[in-house]
């Protein structure tokens, strides 16, 4: 369901993990249509780790609620479950291939958390900012240009460096 014209969109799944993927889907699709684009990725990376987490570790069942809001210049991300325990950043091993979820969801977001919802369970949360400012594109030059003095693109002798011919990585 997705409300209009206020900017909050909510989703209501199981967590399985074709699921998990629709919903990455839905929120990068909210996101471009509030004209969020800079903040997919980030989004969607948060959102699939809360997710995630919900798959592996939420009892009795695995249905959640995702909601979306933008208030102002902050977009928050929930995950509501009917898990009561809360979950707890832990170190994980440098070779552990799990474990590293909500460090990430902390690392790329404003600021996250997690506070009970009724007796039997919990909202795990994380915002972005969406001000004018967050969301500019990074101040680089244009394709194809460089900062470098045009003397260092030559060879030393002033001319364009020879170029191999394109080569194909298919036999054939």
């Amino acid at each position: 369901m997705i409300s209009q014209p206020s900017r909050h969109c909510t989703v209501e799944l199981q967590a399985l993990p074709s699921r998990i993927g629709q919903v990455r889907r839905i929120v990068s699709a909210q996101l471009r249509y509030w004209h969020l684009d800079p903040l997919i990725d980030r989004a969607a990376l948060g959102v699939t780790e809360l997710l995630t987490n919900v798959h592996r570790h939420a009892e009795p069942d695995k249905t959640c609620t995702v909601e979306i809001e933008l208030l102002l210049d902050r977009l928050t991300v929930s995950v509501h479950d009917n898990d009561p325990r809360l979950p707890m950043v832990e170190k994980a091993e440098p070779f552990a291939t799990c474990g590293r979820g909500l460090a990430m969801v902390a690392a790329m977001s404003e600021s996250w958390g997690v506070r009970p919802n009724g007796e039997s369970g919990k909202v795990v949360w994380f915002t972005l900012p969406a001000s004018s400012t967050a969301l500019a594109p990074p101040n680089r030059p244009p394709y194809g240009t460089s900062r470098e003095a045009p003397a260092r693109r030559f060879g030393a002798d002033g001319r364009r460096p020879e170029h191999a011919p394109a080569r194909s990585a298919v036999a054939g």
